[in-house]
């Protein structure tokens, strides 16, 4: 048989084997560069081809600057700013604080729109030239800790615990506990201020309330870790939070049906406040139409709220509830001016790390924190009701001598 050789074959040396492993890795290493380069280029190629749409649409939206308290913020705002800018309608940018600063800002300049969970005060010059625009019906609620018995309180109860009368959860029927009272220390917060209007008419009454927190988000911590808790916040707000327990008026819960027939008795109106010669007006007038979208309403109702385009007769359904209100309380109770006991001075909540000179609360960083501060508060207590009560005995002489 005619065997075939190569007219030329390289010996096959260990030096020839490792010359031709490295071309060969060489060879494959450009091959993969070549490739990543070519889709890379390809990517930044769609890009380039999209830029001018996105800066387009970018150029052409709204930008409006919101600031209020976190009620209005957590309850409305979030979802509303996401799907108005997912629809390429404007860009708002959200900065919750407090009712005060909110409208305060907008009256200055500094701010577009504000939220606020109250209406309008006559008595602050600061809000003279602030229109208010109504959104939504919202409900103030009494939230305790979650194993807390009591279900209910009446109105009349409701007056009392705010104005020092009560202060025990044994005389509503829970636990022989002294009621640890919650509420927010920023000046004429908006939930603050509408419950007492309508218990006290008197948004601004002075009210026994010693633990005070910035906002209702650490408000509502605070309640779900102190089995004496209460404090308010609103039912869009604490929907889904099984840290705390809303509690009935009269026996009726809230609900988006008792808010929309006006049966609750302390349901409130969440607003969109703005400056009345905003230079930014025809701005904040597509945002108030948006409101009426249903797109905007469906939002709305799955925070628990009643669009206030859809409420029945609002203005009339007010003066019902205010007559419903009055009936309970009696008018003497209403007509008083002052609180049976006086107002304390405010002193640390549960979650309170710092002592400030008004000793008005700021928070806990972590849940644990809380927890130690809380025990600690409770151990300085317990010392002090074993001094006051150690304190006759050792000044009693002994008969024996």
């Amino acid at each position: 048989m005619l065997m075939l050789r190569p007219i030329f074959q390289p010996p096959i040396t260990p030096m020839f084997r490792r010359s031709f492993t490295l071309s060969l890795f060489a060879s494959i290493l450009m091959l993969c560069l070549s490739a990543h380069v070519g889709a890379a280029a390809k990517g930044a190629a769609k890009k380039a081809a999209a830029a001018p749409t996105a800066t387009k649409a970018v150029a052409g939206e709204d930008e409006l600057l919101w600031r209020g308290d976190h009620i209005t913020g957590r309850a409305i705002m979030d979802d509303l700013a996401a799907e108005y800018a997912k629809e390429r309608k404007g860009r708002i940018t959200l900065q919750p604080f407090s009712t005060v600063s909110g409208l305060d800002a907008v009256a200055q300049g500094t701010a577009d729109i504000a939220g606020s969970a109250r209406g309008k005060y006559l008595k602050r010059p600061e809000e003279a030239g602030i229109n208010f625009v109504p959104v939504a019906l919202d409900a103030a609620v009494l939230i305790a800790y979650p194993k807390n018995p009591v279900q209910s309180l009446t109105l009349r109860q409701v007056y009392d615990i705010y104005y020092g009368r009560i202060t025990n959860w044994k005389d509503l029927g829970g636990e022989p506990k002294d009621i640890d009272l919650y509420g927010i220390a920023a000046p004429l917060d908006g939930v603050e201020f509408s419950v007492r209007d309508l218990v006290y008419h008197n948004g601004d009454q002075r009210v026994a309330v010693p633990r005070l927190y910035l906002n209702t988000v650490k408000l509502e911590e605070g309640i779900a870790i102190d089995p004496a808790g209460l404090g308010l916040s609103t039912l869009s707000v604490i929907q889904g939070n099984k840290g705390v327990k809303p509690l009935a008026i009269e026996g009726i819960g809230a609900s988006t049906a008792t808010i929309a027939d006006g049966s609750y008795p302390l349901y409130i109106t969440l607003y969109l406040a703005e400056k009345v010669d905003s230079p930014k007006q025809a701005a904040i007038d597509r945002f108030v139409e948006f409101l009426g979208t249903p797109t905007a309403k469906d939002i709305l109702r799955k925070h628990g709220l009643v669009p206030y385009a859809d409420a029945a007769d609002p203005v009339g359904r007010a003066a019902t509830r205010t007559a419903f209100i009055d009936a309970h309380l009696g008018q003497a109770s209403v007509a008083a001016a002052t609180p049976a006991a006086p107002t304390p001075t405010p002193v640390s909540a549960p979650r309170a790390t710092l002592e400030s000179k008004t000793r008005i609360a700021p928070t806990a960083e972590t849940t644990e924190q809380a927890r130690a501060n809380l025990a600690r508060s409770e151990a300085a207590a317990a010392e002090k009701k074993e001094a006051a009560a150690a304190a006759p005995a050792a000044s009693t002489p002994d008969p024996k001598h």
